[in-house]
């Protein structure tokens, strides 16, 4: 331990002694390399994320390359190929805000743990992530991290969907907190909600609402169980028609106060994670020509129809069943999703 803060000690004093024009020869050299530049990863080794934020991103301020170009890409450690690619992508966007901060917003990337293949198909993916400010990513990064986030799930989030990256830490905290609040998750089951399914972030609330209520009660679905399936990754939609086809069929029923049914119901997991043609052949056991005119009826029905959800909170898993009160929350919660016609 005590070699690990010595080290620590003389790289950083290192660093700071280092001529301005010798440190950016360095950095240029390193940035040339397939991998992470050795400085970076020295300094990711021996210095904490606030630290990273604070030493390196300034650095690379002082390269004095603010407008995007060829050849600052390849000095950071892209292809050719990569490099074009990379200047069209940004350019879609570019304006006073992308050339401003498109370089640090490479460095940032980098720091988090990304190659140069990954970052050109994350900003493929994401352009508009270039006019995010440096400090604002970096907060960002650092929120997520707050969050449960681990090194390695934090990374494959980004790169699969960098666009949680745009999103301000105000509007994260927002569904955090509704999902601990009114949904009753734990910490640790938002954590892999926010890694599973990162664009819940960008989902309405209350149609978020809907959702998890449709699930809890009218399914009887508890939060481990929809957490576990990634039950956020599929539209209201979805669930809702897959579920109605199996009940009109007499393959689901929702549990009563007791949480108890007379038919064995399908678990969430086989009813949404395998493909159409396996719910309706193997789970449903019907045709196709059958769900298709289910479908087509049930659009109509949803034409004619107004759903009016109730808000109420649910309980956690760890909760135990009620009594009185829990039967009174029970059929509130039922009645939030009767169908009623509207008012014409």
């Amino acid at each position: 331990m005590g070699s690990r803060v010595a080290v620590q000690q003389i790289l950083r004093q290192t660093v700071k002694n280092v001529p301005s024009s010798a440190f950016i020869q360095v950095q240029l050299k390193t940035f040339k390399t397939p991998n992470l530049p050795s400085l970076c990863l020295s300094c990711r080794l021996f210095c904490s994320p606030s630290d990273q934020s604070s030493s390196l991103l300034p650095q690379h301020k002082n390269r004095h390359s603010s407008e995007l170009s060829l050849s600052s890409l390849l000095d950071m450690g892209f292809t050719k190929s990569q490099a074009e690619q990379l200047y069209d992508s940004v350019s879609m966007v570019k304006g006073a805000n992308s050339a401003k901060h498109v370089l640090t917003t490479l460095t940032v990337l980098f720091i988090l743990g990304l190659n140069p293949t990954t970052v050109q198909k994350l900003l493929d993916k994401c352009p508009e992530l270039c006019m995010v400010k440096e400090t604002q990513l970096q907060k960002r990064i650092n929120h997520l991290r707050k969050l449960g986030l681990v090194e390695g799930s934090l990374q494959r989030m980004v790169s699969h969907y960098p666009k949680i990256l745009t999103v301000p830490v105000k509007s994260v905290k927002n569904v955090v907190q509704f999902l601990r609040e009114k949904c009753q998750f734990t910490t640790q089951q938002v954590a892999e909600i926010l890694r599973d399914s990162p664009a819940v972030v960008l989902e309405d609330l209350d149609q978020l609402e809907y959702k998890f209520q449709y699930v809890y009660f009218r399914m009887g679905v508890k939060q481990i169980e929809m957490v576990k399936c990634r039950l956020f990754r599929f539209t209201l939609d979805d669930i809702r028609c897959r579920h109605t086809f199996l009940e009109r069929r007499g393959l689901y029923q929702t549990p009563d106060k007791k949480g108890q049914t007379t038919i064995i119901n399908p678990k969430l997991d086989t009813i949404l994670n395998v493909d159409l043609e396996t719910f309706i052949a193997d789970v449903a056991r019907a045709s196709a020509e059958e769900y298709d005119v289910f479908q087509k009826l049930l659009a109509r029905e949803w034409k004619e129809e107004e759903l009016e959800p109730v808000s109420i909170e649910a309980y956690s898993d760890d909760e135990e069943e009620g009594d009185d009160d829990e039967e009174e929350e029970e059929t509130r919660g039922k009645r939030g999703y009767k169908k009623k016609r509207k008012n014409k």
